[in-house]
């Protein structure tokens, strides 16, 4: 079998061909790959449905059975002949948009295609974001999964499995958001009610990306707190998918916060508002949050701290020796700033514990794992204060370490630890930044390990080289730390598709499947079958050629 991908991303009947391309607003590339013997299979693809079938699935599967080939091209993600104590599922994450505003699929039969072509690289699975701003859009409770449905049920067709993201926050104004997808429309009448229910920083910015965790217990929408709307959605989405759990769908990770991470949106990019690596600012300015400030204040006996945020901590694009709170010897490290610093992260802290326990009490018996989302911030990460960890939430600096706390919290309740910028070198970075990503990724696999937390990975920005790849390879051992026990590719998209691209996807997961040990493939598949990806001469099987939409 061979498998030529030039770019993404769908296959058609050839009959469809020259329609599809008149009316595809995408550039027509295509996809040529080997035909089986008909009396394996056909592949149709009906516009009535938008989705391909696989007939005679009988016979196929009894033939791939008895024919090596066929079985490790189509599986290689399953590490038969190797210690499957060290082998690591790749998975990828689906487009932003892989659901309409109008609530509809997007494009299914470009997605049915791709998730096709994942399958034959032996990807495990793909990730996708349920979106709160979509499925909750017409009001309280009203819940519409339609969309979703369609999805398991094509992610299941092609044999794979499934990560979804209950996705509290909203789409646009971060890093790598390629399309704007708001909050509910009546979430957002309530925000414009009380601003005060966003997060907002000092000069009075407000953030509508996610709810502040500071009015997490009060009846602020529509009579029900923040976690009740939280815990009614994963309820809702159990029941409606209650046959897909455990089998399909294998994991459920629990959004709490912006970009569905576990801390504050100290560092936004929309309208320009920061830019790296700027320390960013701290978010805890709306009346919730500074009532909690002022009553942990009044507890220790110091209500003067208790009045505002501190007060030398600079702005969004500064750097830590231009502020008095950040600076080498400041603020930070004093008894007030300790006392600033426990209190906003250990809000943080108890806003996770909160929505985890939920999430634990309603997925429990369902099969699935569980896994939260922390951020990788690793400008300034040299620095003694590690500035813009702190304003994110996460209190860590040379003195404490802010990542042992998170990952025994996830613990406790049998959370994953998911983390980001596994793909990123020391080297790579800006000096003026003083950036350690593997600094950074080293000290959450010990914090991991001591907590005994399992620990998956994301790279943070979209990599298709073969660099960053050896680097998740290396990131993804237990020689130093913990090792992952997953890893999420970010994301899905055309250029994934392209020759090198997707040939260094190919090895990549290969590599991941057989513990990290085969640093590199050669253009061949070495399993014997005649895989190529990219440059690939052409043979005497017969070639079925399709137009992508």
């Amino acid at each position: 079998m061979a498998l030529t991908l030039r770019s993404s991303i769908s296959f058609i009947n050839q009959k469809e061909t020259t329609k599809a391309l008149k009316t595809s607003d995408d550039v027509p590339t295509t996809v040529s790959f080997a035909k089986f013997k008909s009396s394996f299979f056909r592949l149709r693809v009906k516009n009535s449905m938008q989705e391909a079938h696989l007939t005679r699935e009988k016979s196929f599967h009894s033939e791939v059975r008895r024919d090596e080939k066929l079985e490790k091209v189509h599986a290689p993600s399953v590490a038969h002949n190797h210690n499957d104590s060290k082998r690591v599922p790749v998975f990828v994450m689906l487009p932003l948009d892989t659901v309409t505003m109008g609530g509809n699929l997007n494009k299914p039969r470009a997605m049915s295609a791709s998730l096709m072509a994942l399958k034959s690289a032996g990807v495990e699975g793909v990730m996708v974001d349920v979106w709160w701003g979509l499925v909750e859009k017409d009001g309280p409770l009203k819940y519409n999964w339609e969309a979703y449905a369609e999805l398991v049920q094509m992610v299941q067709m092609h044999g794979l499995k499934l990560q979804v993201v209950m996705s509290f926050h909203q789409c646009g104004g971060n890093v790598g958001d390629s399309c704007s997808i708001p909050l509910p429309p009546w979430v957002l009448e309530e925000i414009s009610k009380n601003p005060d229910l966003v997060y907002t920083d000092r000069s009075g910015r407000r953030n509508p990306e996610y709810i502040s965790l500071g009015c997490d217990s009060v009846p602020v929408l529509r009579g029900r707190t923040p976690l009740q709307v939280y815990a009614d959605y994963m309820r809702s989405f159990r029941d409606r998918f209650r046959d897909y759990l455990g089998s399909v769908i294998v994991e459920i990770q629990v959004g709490m916060g912006p970009c569905g991470e576990l801390r504050y949106p100290s560092y936004p990019e929309s309208n320009g508002t920061w830019r790296f690596p700027g320390i960013g600012e701290f978010q805890c300015y709306d009346k919730y949050m500074r009532a909690s400030l002022a009553a942990a204040a009044e507890a220790i006996g110091k209500k003067e701290w208790g009045s505002s945020g501190p007060h030398d901590s600079g702005q969004y694009n500064q750097f830590p020796e231009d502020t008095g709170f950040f600076r080498r010897d400041g603020t930070w490290n004093s008894e007030y700033g300790q006392f600033f610093l426990e209190w906003y992260s250990s809000k943080l802290l108890e806003h996770g514990e909160k929505i985890l326990a939920s999430a634990k009490g309603i997925f429990q018996t369902s099969g699935v794992k569980l896994s939260g989302k922390i951020a990788g911030i690793h400008w300034h990460y040299k620095t003694r204060s590690h500035a813009a960890e702190l304003t994110a939430g996460y209190y860590n600096t040379r003195h404490n370490d802010g990542y042992l706390p998170v990952a025994r919290m996830l613990a406790k309740h049998g959370v994953v630890f998911n983390f980001t910028c596994m793909e990123m070198k020391d080297r790579e970075q800006p000096d003026h930044a003083n950036c350690s990503p593997e600094g950074l990724v080293h000290q959450v696999k010990m914090a991991t390990s001591t907590a005994r937390a399992e620990l998956a990975g994301e790279n943070a920005l979209e990599r298709y080289d073969a660099g960053a790849y050896a680097q998740v390879l290396s990131t993804s051992s237990s020689d130093s730390g913990n090792g992952l026990t997953a890893f999420t590719y970010l994301r899905m998209n055309k250029r994934l598709f392209e020759g090198d691209n997707w040939r260094h996807l190919v090895e990549f997961v290969r590599s991941m499947s057989e513990g990290g040990r085969r640093q590199r493939l050669s253009d061949s598949d070495s399993h014997g079958s005649d895989l190529y990806v990219g440059h690939i001469k052409r043979t005497q099987e017969h070639k079925q050629e399709a137009a992508l939409v």
